[in-house]
């Protein structure tokens, strides 16, 4: 393909319209991609470039080994996932946190500081979707723990005795109070991240450069 030539990973899922509005307003014409089709591929012939769409999880990897030169993706895959991708800029939409959270009947005493005692938790079970970033996160804390990996419902764990506690990202905390949990510890904020392939950042260095501006531009993300 052509030097200047883009293929770019979109996320299924929530992320997927706010993907698309900011390729749009930035002179992108993506009007036929859609999740609802069963086309993955979504050529782009006037903006020399096309659509791939995968799932979120999988787009660290499309990028690192080249088959997207481009992404967007939320910056808790990108921790979880541990590729060997370039961060472009932060695209600010798909807003979460990390957390930590247990039973309410089981949460450990606050400090004179007002932060919960995590101390008691060292070697406890942890249920969540990202064992890597639970890891580090008590890791920085001195502590040790076992992360049991689950693929939905990790709400469900604590309370069935799976794991004493949960690390899981929340956007506005319902589903922890629904299920009688109670948030102990913030981890990290997390957004939508624009990522490259390292070589390709190399080779088509301009064309990637500018589409990189041009949303930094409509996003207002300092330089």
């Amino acid at each position: 393909m052509a030097r200047n030539f883009l293929t770019i990973a979109l996320p299924k899922g929530k992320l997927l319209t706010d993907s698309l509005e900011v390729l749009t307003k930035i002179g992108i014409e993506c009007q036929e991609v859609s999740e609802e089709s069963r086309k993955l591929v979504f050529p782009l012939e006037k903006a020399q470039a096309q659509i791939i769409i995968c799932r979120p999880t999988d787009i660290p990897t499309f990028v690192e080994y080249g088959a997207a030169d481009i992404g967007f993706v939320g910056k808790d895959t990108l921790l979880e996932e541990n590729k060997d991708v370039v961060e472009l800029l932060d695209l600010g939409f798909g807003y979460c946190r990390f957390v930590v959270a247990m039973p309410e009947e089981k949460v450990p005493p606050r400090l004179p500081d007002g932060k919960f005692d995590l101390s008691g938790l060292n070697h406890q079970r942890v249920a969540t979707k990202f064992p890597r970033v639970a890891e580090d996160f008590f890791r920085e804390q001195g502590m040790q723990v076992l992360p049991i990996k689950l693929h939905g419902n990790i709400e469900l764990a604590p309370r069935v005795g799976l794991a004493e506690m949960i690390v899981d990202i929340v956007s506005t905390g319902t589903t922890l109070r629904q299920n009688k949990l109670v948030e102990i510890a913030p981890i990290l904020e997390a957004t939508t991240r624009l990522i490259a392939n390292r070589v390709a950042y190399r080779m088509k260095h301009e064309r990637i450069n500018e589409l990189t501006e041009r949303l930094r531009q409509l996003l207002g993300r300092a330089p």
